[in-house]
């Protein structure tokens, strides 16, 4: 299956339905004659489809001709895969884990503190089933220690 204006989607099926038939990228790009650079795509993928949809939602396929709407959504994927072309994703931020974090500035610094009654303490290292575990006092969890038995 691939973009023509002419044949395109010649059994009737609206531009959106025969698109969420599409799963990997590459086909996207294929089926509506978009050209790519792999390594583009290889880095950007979700992100560029995540702007796709974007820019669909924002598009009106109501009576629209199935050529008129498949111009459409090519030129969508056209924008997306520019957008993310020449520039990061991390500019874009098209994922709400990148629109919450702010990239100036630095993330709060992880303080730990052990008492020194702690570090005083003897571990308790223990063979458990053939994994070395050892107990931590302050939290009485039981971590692996891999090397503990060596």
């Amino acid at each position: 299956m691939s973009y023509d204006d002419a044949t395109f989607a010649p059994d009737g099926t609206d531009i959106l339905t025969w698109l969420k038939d599409l799963s990997a990228a590459e086909e996207f790009f294929d089926a509506l004659g978009v050209t790519y650079d792999p390594k583009v795509l290889n880095t950007s993928r979700l992100h560029i489809m995540k702007r796709m949809g974007q820019y669909l939602v924002a598009e009106d396929f109501s009576d629209l001709p199935t050529g008129t709407a498949a111009t459409r959504a090519r030129a969508a994927l056209e924008r997306a895969y520019r957008d993310f072309a020449t520039s990061s994703p991390l500019k874009h931020r098209v994922f709400k884990v990148l629109e919450d974090r702010e990239p100036t500035k630095a993330a709060a610094p992880i303080q730990v503190f052990v008492p020194l009654e702690e570090l005083l303490q003897p571990s308790e290292i223990s063979d458990c089933g053939g994994v070395a575990t050892q107990r931590c006092h302050q939290s009485d969890k039981v971590v692996a220690a891999p090397d503990a038995l060596e």
